[in-house]
């Protein structure tokens, strides 16, 4: 399913982890940040293209460099600014750099003679059941809808918060520098009722980088958003999205999922006949569904226990799970995971250090068993995903196939990568996505397409 943008219009979507294509097909992901690959994808008019900055996993300050950095390399190759639509994918959630990267992405534009008349604030994950309504966004938890800040997302140890509505939670995480009363919104009643034209209306009076906080709790209601913000970019006007993976689909043209089977999953030959799935997510529901993995007894596990890679045993405490890994792949898929115990610290950035050090202890672990040519490799949680790719298995680019259900959980195929990790199916599973036993569903659908190979 080939992406087609509106008009001339080329997308750049600047992605948080590797979880924001899941409701889209047939386009390029750089997991390097080599600005070649995203110049050579956005080469035609109407093309897209994602990139890959993991800045979840960075401070704000590194977070913005990198930001205006790839953005750089992009212009500079010749991609034109013009027409550009740069999205700062994220967490859908409200976890991430929500302020500073659309800020960095209209610094850039600016400094390039392009003046960002709106920041439109999208959080709607709809497959998810993320939604908002009444500037209210809302997560379903358990079956009922829940607002976000009473979830557990809202206590993100690094990115936490008190706001539901997203007029206030933005004048939150500016610490006032965004004023709620100044944030525009298209309501639900826009939407529906005025259409694309009230859309317009509202959109057509931003100026000066101007917050718009889109309602949204079907897809009906981000296509009118997406129709009425093309046609103003199409008369000169800019903007730059942050935006959860849905809204994404009808920014690139496309409508609908492509959803993957055992038939459509293509393991080469020349690879094992068994699978590694990779747990780094310590978000409640990773926990529970690797839970519902270990019931079924499909898979041997390997633990990797993180107080002994905070310290002096951590080189000899990975040499032993990745060679038992690799020993254990020739007779049995296998699933490596970290210790639920989750070791964390008051202070922010010692949070976020103790993060990347555990993150980098699964990478290293994932980059001594790929040359034993798994069949396939599932990543469960965004900042894991991005890492085993890009450091485990040293992906540079891929392109996403499809998803095993509507709106999530992506199936990407090396597209340049060393030759022991091309044509291995890679699953890219969000941490807080699926239902119990969606883990455990997503190994039998690839067990059952090496079993027909």
């Amino acid at each position: 399913m080939p992406a087609s943008a509106p008009a001339d219009r080329r997308l750049l979507i600047l992605d948080d982890d590797p979880t924001g294509s899941q409701c889209v097909a047939g386009i390029d992901v750089a997991f390097d940040l080599d600005p070649a690959i995203p110049v050579g994808a956005l080469a035609e008019p109407g093309s897209a293209c994602f990139v890959l900055t993991n800045t979840r996993a960075l401070d704000e300050a590194e977070a913005v460099v990198l930001n205006r950095r790839v953005l750089a390399g992009v212009l500079d190759g010749g991609v034109p600014a013009g027409g550009l639509h740069v999205v700062s994918r994220s967490d859908s959630t409200l976890r991430g750099h929500v302020i500073a990267e659309p800020l960095a992405i209209a610094e850039e534009l600016g400094a390039r003679g392009i003046d960002v008349d709106a920041i439109v604030l999208c959080p709607a994950m709809l497959e998810a059941g993320r939604f908002t309504e009444g500037d209210i966004h809302y997560a379903r938890v358990g079956g009922e809808a829940v607002e976000v800040a009473r979830t557990d997302f809202a206590r993100d140890a690094t990115f936490g918060f008190t706001s539901s509505d997203l007029r206030e939670f933005l004048e939150e995480r500016s610490d006032g520098a965004v004023r709620a009363s100044e944030v525009l919104s298209l309501s639900l009643a826009d939407i529906r009722e005025g259409g694309v034209a009230r859309v317009r209306e509202v959109l057509a009076g931003a100026r000066d980088r101007r917050w718009v906080v889109v309602n949204a709790t079907e897809y009906s209601d981000l296509e009118v958003v997406a129709e009425a913000m093309a046609g103003l970019e199409a008369e000169g006007r800019t903007f730059v999205t942050r935006c959860a993976p849905s809204f994404v689909r009808p920014l690139v043209g496309q409508h609908g999922a492509h959803v993957v089977d055992p038939a459509s999953i293509e393991i080469p030959p020349g690879r094992l006949d068994h699978g590694l799935v990779v747990v780094g997510s310590h978000v409640g529901l990773t926990t529970t569904q690797l839970r519902a993995v270990q019931r079924r007894g499909t898979l041997a596990e390997i633990e990797i226990h993180v107080p002994s890679v905070l310290d002096a045993r951590r080189e000899e405490h990975l040499a032993e799970a990745a060679a038992q890994a690799k020993q254990t792949l020739e007779n049995s898929d296998c699933v490596v995971y970290t210790s639920r115990d989750l070791v964390a610290a008051d202070d922010p950035a010692e949070s976020l250090a103790i993060a990347r050090s555990v993150s980098d202890a699964v990478v290293e672990v994932v980059r001594r068993v790929s040359g034993a040519k798994p069949a396939w490799v599932v990543a469960k949680g965004g900042i894991t995903s991005h890492e085993v790719a890009e450091k485990g298995l040293r992906i540079r680019r891929a392109r996403v196939e499809g998803q095993f259900w509507p709106g999530q959980v992506s199936l990407f195929s090396a597209q340049e990568a060393p030759d022991e990790v091309m044509g291995a199916p890679y699953v890219v599973f969000p941490g807080n996505v699926g239902g119990e036993e969606a883990l455990a569903d997503v190994v039998d659908v690839l067990a059952a397409a090496v079993a027909a190979r």
